[in-house]
């Protein structure tokens, strides 16, 4: 039943998280580091009286408390750098290039013997490796200064990366509301004081603009982003993370269906792969009963 759940919440959160790069894409011409920061603040405020419980109840103090601000440093990071590639490169390049995290977790469960991956999850990661390399191939004839979207792209799954490594430390009894209004205030602090030191405008440029960023904060990180902390519990970080590979596969279709950006043959068989791998590893058939 447990396995079940985790399934449908891990289904649940990538459909939510697709959403994220078209938001940002419509956000625009607010600068990245304002769109990440403001994003991370308005999600931070809303969870903030579930921070406050649980740091009065004692649950969310102490190397809980400590682990929530190390992870809202990850959360800073990966959202600035991911955000600033989607200015540079494409959609299906930047979120392809984002949610290459299982590769790198499933490295350091080889390296650690923690949470190492089954067989089945190694089949699925190389299928959506396959998958990736059909959506972010296509692109790289990018024009310049896509490189430095990619690398950016990269940097954010990373960071990704440490976040999940540092929230499913916490345990099973960690408060994932309060865990993730210190995580997302953190966040938003780093990049405003990293938006302040480069004399950036950290406002938004539009009412317009503040409305997509605030259903970004809503929808794939109130709803995204604490159902992956939440499947933490219960899965280890390179199965939460093979999740959100399917992420490339619903931005693209989301950006195609509401940006009207192309989506090339191989594109599209690459989204078609990626989302059978992503299905194949976080859906489970029911065991049969003797």
């Amino acid at each position: 039943m447990k396995t079940a759940t985790t399934g449908s919440a891990l289904l649940v959160a990538v459909a939510a998280i697709s959403l994220a790069a078209t938001f940002f894409k419509l956000a625009a011409p607010t600068h990245p580091l304002a769109m990440a920061a403001i994003r991370l603040a308005i999600a931070g405020v809303a969870l903030l009286p579930w921070g406050i419980a649980a740091y009065r109840n004692g649950t969310l103090r102490g190397s809980r408390l400590r682990g929530a601000v190390l992870a809202g440093i990850a959360y800073g990071v990966h959202f600035g750098a991911w955000v600033s590639s989607l200015t540079l490169t494409s959609v299906a390049a930047s979120v392809t290039l984002v949610t290459t995290t299982p590769l790198l977790l499933a490295v350091v469960s080889l390296a650690t013997g923690r949470d190492r991956p089954t067989r089945r999850l190694w089949a699925a990661l190389a299928v959506a490796a396959l998958g990736v390399a059909l959506i972010g191939g296509t692109d790289s004839m990018a024009p310049t200064g896509a490189l430095l979207g990619d690398l950016l792209a990269f940097l954010g799954a990373a960071a990704i990366a440490v976040y999940f490594l540092i929230s499913r430390a916490q345990g099973d009894r960690l408060p994932i509301a309060g865990y993730s209004s210190v995580a997302c205030l953190v966040g938003a602090a780093l990049l405003f004081a990293a938006g302040f030191v480069a004399g950036i405008d950290m406002a938004p440029a539009s009412s317009t603009s503040l409305f997509y960023i605030a259903l970004s904060a809503l929808i794939p990180q109130l709803i995204g982003h604490t159902l992956l902390t939440w499947s933490l519990r219960h899965a280890s970080p390179t199965q939460v993370a093979m999740a959100v590979v399917g992420e490339p596969a619903g931005a693209t279709f989301v950006a195609w269906l509401w940006l009207d950006e192309s989506v090339p043959l191989l594109i599209a068989l690459g989204c078609i792969i990626t989302l059978a791998a992503v299905v194949a590893a976080t859906v489970r058939r029911p065991q049969a009963q003797s």
